[in-house]
This record gives C-alpha cells, structure tokens and sequence, in this order.
C-alpha cells in the first residue's frame, strides 16, 4: 500500500484528505505542525507528499526545500489560501510537483493526485525501456535518475532531470516554453513560462562550463530551447 502523508494545520481539511486518499488505497499520516511534518517527511519513506504552505513553526516553502535535499523524488502537492503568482512560482520553484489553491473542490484534489501519480508510473515504465543516453561527457543513466559530466555525477532537482532527459532523447529538436511547460509541469501551469526560464538557466549552471556559451541545451532565438545535437557537437 502506498503511503501519503498530508502536512496540514486545518484539522477539518486534513481529516477530509485522508478520507478520500483512503478510498483511493493510501495509508495516510498526518502532521499539523510544520517542523514535525519535516521531520517526518525525512525520517520515513512516501509517495506522495500533501503539503500546506501557511504552517506553524516552519512554513511550507521552506518544508519543500529542506525535503529536496534529502529527497529529489517523492511527489509534493502544495496547498494555500493564497492565491498569488508570486505564491505559485515559489511552490514551482522550491520543487513541489503541483499546486492547489483554498477552497478547492476535492474532486479537484483527487484529479490532482491521480495525474501526479501517473506521471510518475509512466517514468518509471519510460525509465525502465530507454537506455542511457550519451552526449560528448555528459552521461544520463536514465534508470538511476542519475546525471554525470566527465565522470563527476551532477546534482539535479526532479524537474532538472525531466527537462535534460526530455532534451537529450531528442537532440536537435526545438521546444517553446510553452510546450516545456506542459510537457514537464502540466496544463495548469500555462502562464508561468518564466518558470522554465529559471531551470534551463540552473541547469545549465550545473552541466555546462561556459553558461554564456552553451554546448548542451542551446537557444532557438526567438522560439525556445534544443539540445544539441550529433552535428552540432562534433563541431
């Protein structure tokens, strides 16, 4: 059975969760308190994170982050009564996987956690029938997740290595920001394609020697992002 767990002070909202993540098959522990749910968080294993941003003792920003440096891969669904961009961006940019806003329904919820956990089977299954993928010094061990550059391995958060794996399985093509956007954070995302603005530039910190003269993930002025390919490289 897989495990949830739903970091949420609202006790009304966190017994609510846990009914219907317990129709849906899930074991479910709770934590009302920011710095316990953290704790938590990082001394057992889940599959799925339900975290409110606004939290005692700790908020939820900074719960997503602490989370990421232990763990780049269990989902996070954030959750606030905020609504504001600046509030989403952040979520994104912290590393949750997804974002909904109070008062929402929990149909809602439940589509949210489904698309989440599905996206998450179909990289495995992916990850499972494709093999490494090598460009020049940069390795991607697509089963381990893993990213190396000259035998050395590179830290990536879990939309880094969607975005690099996306590009290298398919060198030379250009993708907008649009299309990176739905493709590695979904539809509802439309509209913060700063987003992957700031991971290509992080990404590219960590893979590439020269930031203002990439040689991996390259700029189709006026159109969006490629990754290099096979002629492009041997030049």
């Amino acid at each position: 059975m897989k495990k949830v767990l739903v970091i949420e002070d609202d006790k009304d909202i966190s017994d609510l969760l846990e009914i219907h993540l317990h129709d849906l098959g899930y074991k479910v522990s709770k934590a009302y308190d920011g710095k316990v749910g953290l704790t938590t968080a990082l001394n057992d294993k889940f599959d799925f994170i339900v975290l409110d941003i606004m939290l005692p003792s700790l908020d939820g920003f900074e719960i997503c982050k602490e989370i990421r440096k232990q763990d780049e891969y269990t989902p996070i669904l954030m959750l606030t009564s905020k609504s504001e961009e600046f509030d989403k961006v952040l979520g994104l940019e912290f590393g949750a996987d997804d974002y909904l806003t109070k008062p929402f329904a929990i149909r809602e919820f439940i589509a949210r956690v489904k698309a989440i956990m599905r996206r998450v089977e179909a990289g495995k299954k992916s990850g499972d029938e494709t093999k490494d993928i090598k460009f020049g010094e940069l390795l991607i061990e697509t089963t381990l997740r893993k990213v190396t550059l000259a035998g050395n391995r590179i830290e990536l958060t879990p939309k880094e290595f969607d975005l690099i794996f996306l590009f290298a399985s398919h060198p030379g093509r250009t993708y907008t920001r649009e299309q990176l956007l739905n493709t590695i954070w979904g539809y509802q995302f439309n509209g913060y394609e700063h987003t992957v603005n700031s991971h290509i530039n992080r990404l590219r910190s960590k893979i590439e020697k020269d930031i203002s003269n990439p040689k991996y993930i390259l700029t189709t002025w006026g159109v969006g992002y490629r990754f290099v390919d096979e002629e492009e490289l041997a030049k």
